[in-house]
């Protein structure tokens, strides 16, 4: 809800308020004034339109500038009629009383505090005229309201810079995010198939070779495109005959308007993680369903397969030979434990600060991305020579942001 909202319901409180005293004042010194009917008249064209005018004082688009006009001639005639209506001056200062005051506030709340002042002054000015001279009472009266104006309209000015600039900053949010996804999907899919085409090119030789140059060429480019536009994060895809996925996947963690009762069914994560099984890959499972929301598992398991991923590109011994990894899945109390664990080399200290710089974001973006998204966390360890082992957890009430 906007700032100034609460401000346009107390401005309607108050001309009510202000039209009720000026009606009490006006039928307390009924009999004592010059001109009653004339004053009568008056307070009944006012109250006529304040209680017609209230849609018009709950926000700034229907407080048009052509209804302040007339707002505060109402409110000067008001004044200067006074002279006439009150020629004893028994109802005090003027015949509106506090409701003029009213006019100014909508002056200052729609256009700042140049405008409250501004009219301010004009009431000011037309108190002035109706006394005949600069009276203490009447100064004081008049640089209360002008005070007040100005400093509601200075609060105003600053709350819509502060609401501007909200505003931008979600938008920037929500660019960044949309950025994230579509980063996401360009990692998991175009760049692994042509990092796999560059791989497979340089295998077969021949015209092979120039197209997996090319191809090898497009995704150093590609990569450093995505690693200054946006901080993206991988997902999964179905597992190849060795168990271990592919690399061009495709997302299943997002989720879209059409969609949003999947996000919101609880699927078992068993089911999802169990196809990435094989010969290279061994899966313990608990013996019960491990329920998570779909979208929710569905992130889970695109980490994880970033994590097969890896094992498959990087930890294979010298021989060529694929390292043999292991998943583990435990069901606990306030979370889902998920353990990717490989025999493969390991990492040397300072090897994914080196990835990320390269532009290479497995890790960074495809597993821990994707686990702070959940409101959960990604350990790795890893000690060169006896493996890598990369620890998923996830809350269970965890919320997916893709949802």
């Amino acid at each position: 809800m906007s700032v100034e909202q609460p401000l346009w319901r107390a401005l309607t409180g108050y001309r009510l308020l202000g039209l009720g005293y000026a009606l009490a004042v006006f039928a307390w010194a009924y009999d004592r004034l010059a001109h009653p009917l004339a004053g009568a008249l008056y307070l009944g064209l006012l109250t006529l339109w304040t209680l017609a005018t209230i849609p018009r004082v709950l926000s700034a688009k229907r407080c048009t500038n052509a209804f302040l006009a007339v707002d505060i001639t109402l409110a000067v005639a008001g004044i200067l009629g006074s002279v006439y209506v009150d020629a004893h001056g028994s109802i005090g200062p003027t015949l509106p009383s506090i409701w003029v005051a009213g006019p100014v506030l909508a002056f200052a709340i729609k256009g700042g505090w140049r405008w409250g002042a501004v009219a301010a002054t004009v009431v000011g000015i037309a108190n002035i005229v109706e006394q005949g001279a600069v009276t203490r009472p009447t100064l004081h009266n008049v640089l209360l309201v002008c005070v007040a104006s100005i400093g509601i309209g200075y609060v105003i000015e600053v709350a819509r810079a502060s609401e501007r600039t909200l505003a931008h900053a979600l938008q920037i949010e929500a660019a960044t995010r949309e950025r994230e996804r579509l980063a996401r999907d360009i990692h998991d899919s175009v760049l692994q198939v042509l990092a796999m085409v560059q791989r497979r090119g340089t295998e077969i030789g021949g015209e092979a070779a120039e197209l997996g140059r090319m191809a090898g060429e497009q995704e150093v480019a590609l990569r450093g495109l995505v690693s200054r536009e946006t901080v993206p994060v991988p997902v999964p895809s179905p597992p190849d005959a060795g168990g271990v996925p592919r690399g061009a996947r495709r997302s299943t963690g997002r989720t879209g308007r059409g969609d949003e009762s999947a996000g919101t069914a609880e699927c078992d994560l068993r089911a999802l993680l169990s196809p990435y099984s094989g010969a290279r890959v061994t899966f313990v499972e608990p013996g019960t369903p491990v329920p998570l929301p779909a979208a929710t598992a569905q992130e889970l398991a695109a980490a994880v397969s970033a994590a097969l991923d890896n094992v498959r590109q990087h930890a294979g011994g010298p021989d060529g030979e694929p390292a043999q990894a292991w998943i583990l899945l435990e069901d606990e109390p306030d979370g889902v434990l998920v353990t990717v664990r490989d025999d493969g080399p390991g990492l040397d200290d300072g090897r994914l600060a080196d990835a990320e710089a390269e532009g290479r974001m497995g890790v960074a973006l495809s597993i821990r991305g994707r686990l702070r998204d959940l409101g959960g966390s990604a350990e790795l360890i890893s000690v060169p020579g006896q493996g890598t082992e990369v620890e998923l957890r996830v809350p269970k009430q965890a919320r997916s942001r893709a949802k």
